[in-house]
C-alpha cells in the first residue's frame, strides 16, 4: 500500500490578529490569517502580483505561542498540513472551509521587530518531547 503526503509550508504576513478559543475538552485553539504575496513578469515586461489568503489553525501548546507572540502584520513561517473542515449552518446549508492545520510556527523578519521574543516556536510535538527548546533561533532553510 502506498503512503500519501500532505503537508504545506507557507511564508507570509498575518492579516490579522490571532483569536485563541477552548475546545469542550479544554484544548486551546488559535486561528489566524497569512498572506502570501507572489509578483512575476510577464513576457511583455509588465509586472504582476496577487496575494493568496490562509487560514491558519493551531492546537495545544503552538495555540498558545501563536496567541502570545504573532501580532497582525507580523512575517512568520508556518508549516503544517491542509484540512477540508465541513459544517451545516442552522438553515441547512452547507459550508465548508480549508484550513492549514499548523505543525510549526517561526517568527521571521528583523529581530528587532520581534521586542527580543522568541525566534522560534517548536512544533506539539517538540514541545511534548522535550527536544527543543522554545528559544532555539534556528530556520529551516
Amino acid at each position: 500500500m502506498s503512503r500519501g503526503l500532505n503537508k504545506v509550508q507557507i511564508i507570509g504576513h498575518l492579516g490579522r490578529e490571532p483569536e485563541m478559543r477552548y475546545t469542550p475538552s479544554g484544548k486551546p485553539v488559535t486561528t489566524f490569517t497569512v498572506a502570501v504575496s507572489r509578483s512575476w513578469s510577464s513576457t511583455d515586461g509588465e509586472r504582476h502580483s496577487e496575494t493568496e489568503w490562509f487560514n491558519i489553525v493551531a492546537f495545544g501548546n503552538l495555540a498558545e505561542t501563536c496567541k502570545q507572540y504573532l501580532v497582525k502584520g507580523k512575517q512568520v513561517y508556518i508549516d503544517g498540513r491542509l484540512q477540508t473542515r465541513r459544517w451545516d449552518d442552522k438553515e441547512g446549508g452547507k459550508h465548508s472551509i480549508v484550513e492549514i492545520v499548523a505543525g510549526e510556527m517561526i517568527m521571521l523578519g528583523d529581530r528587532r521587530d520581534q521586542n527580543n521574543q522568541q525566534a522560534h516556536a517548536p512544533s506539539e510535538a517538540e514541545a511534548q518531547a522535550g527536544e527543543a527548546s522554545p528559544f532555539e533561533d534556528e530556520f529551516p532553510f
